[in-house]
């Protein structure tokens, strides 16, 4: 892997060998898919808007600065760029809530400290999510259970920010963090789904859920997408790993 400055921007070289036919045909998949969904989708985004805002007072959306990469040519060969944009969510947590909780707890994970993972959570658990949240609303925790306030992230696929499969995208200060080789899973476009959601979801480690992303990314495909996303509607409807 080539991890290189071009000014203030950071650099990756791809991780595998995708064709711009296939960048294309991606692209147009996640449109074909998103576009009619948003459409279909619109009265259960109002429904939910307000059932947010009833059961706690604030905003029903979420923005979030997440960690994502525009795919560039550089110097002959296909570089990602990272950079961040504005992720959308149905908001699951009190207004304006402390994030150093959650930084605490994603310290912990990325290194793998499953005794500071179990005091934060207050209790061991079998889910390396932070389940036992303060800030998280009554209704919240029915949309995390059920994945419905990762919705508003069809706006982000619009946009091109986001594919509907792909490493999900992280938070910067989860980022920096990183150990080199973890920066692997930045070298393709977030998704909404990806192979780490359909086969281990919350209940595996950070390391493994690098290597899943990275797998993903060596073997991407058209038919690997389709596959990802049909396999991701069970995984959701069983809740396993979601809270």
């Amino acid at each position: 892997m080539a991890l290189t400055k071009e000014g203030c921007h950071l650099l990756i070289e791809a991780e595998s060998r995708e064709s711009t036919l296939y960048y294309y045909e991606k692209r147009i998949l996640d449109l074909i898919i998103t576009i009619p969904l948003l459409i279909i989708l619109a009265p259960l985004f109002l429904l939910i808007s307000t059932l947010v805002c009833l059961d706690s007072s604030g905003p029903a959306f979420f923005n979030q600065t997440r960690v994502g990469t525009k795919r560039k040519t550089h110097g002959g060969k296909t570089i990602w760029e990272i950079t961040n944009f504005t992720c959308y969510k149905f908001r699951t947590m009190v207004h304006d809530a402390d994030s150093s909780l959650h930084q605490a707890y994603i310290k912990a994970f990325i290194s793998n400290d499953t005794r500071g993972m179990t005091a934060l959570q207050g209790g061991d658990t079998s889910t390396c999510k932070l389940v036992n949240d303060p800030r998280i609303t009554r209704f919240g925790k029915l949309l995390r259970k059920t994945s419905l306030d990762e919705l508003p992230q069809l706006a982000n696929v619009i946009r091109g920010e986001m594919s509907l499969v792909g490493p999900r995208p992280d938070v910067p200060y989860s980022v920096e963090l990183y150990k080199p080789w973890h920066f692997k899973r930045l070298s393709a476009l977030p998704g909404l789904t990806g192979l780490w959601q359909t086969e281990g979801r919350s209940n595996v480690t950070f390391d493994n859920m690098v290597r899943m992303d990275i797998e993903y990314i060596r073997n991407q495909s058209i038919l690997l997408d389709l596959k990802i996303l049909l396999l991701t509607i069970p995984a959701v409807l069983s809740g396993q790993g979601a809270e």
